[in-house]
């Protein structure tokens, strides 16, 4: 049975096409920054290929700021425009943006947690990237050097 299983696979166009990589990855790990303050460093994207809404969106746009791993979906419509989507994403930091904090002693015990949690988040990094880089190796190339891609 094991070998029909094997002599199947290598006759199968498919399967020679879709392999799993085995291979562990080769470079050293490069943390992303840590950000300073929220909605200081976001990331988008796009779900589409949806069925259409009853107010004609059939895509969501997906928002995460990256400090406070807050996640906003909004419903839009894949065709939007760059202007149509610039003005959604003002109004999603109008709405999101800066809250006013009153008083010297709520600053300072804020600027305090926050100082606290950045050193938390470096720690983490730092620990994070030397677990990574423990089996994986810096990798250089020169110019005119042969390299395969993916």
């Amino acid at each position: 049975m094991k070998q029909d299983i094997a002599t199947y696979v290598r006759r199968c166009l498919i399967c020679q096409q879709v392999k799993i990589e085995h291979q562990r990855t080769s470079r050293l790990f490069h943390p992303l920054d840590i950000p300073v303050w929220k909605w200081d460093k976001i990331s988008m994207d796009f779900v589409t290929g949806l069925p259409r809404t009853q107010k004609k969106n059939d895509a969501i746009w997906v928002v995460v700021d990256r400090l406070t791993k807050s996640a906003y979906f909004l419903p839009i419509h894949k065709n939007f425009s760059i202007s149509i989507l610039a003005d959604i994403s003002r109004r999603l930091f109008d709405y999101m943006g800066a809250r006013v904090i009153e008083g010297p002693e709520l600053i300072e015990v804020t600027n305090e947690k926050v100082t606290v949690a950045k050193e938390n988040i470096k720690e983490a990094s730092s620990r994070q990237k030397s677990y990574a880089d423990r089996h994986r190796r810096s990798l250089e190339f020169n110019p005119r050097d042969h390299v395969f891609l993916k």
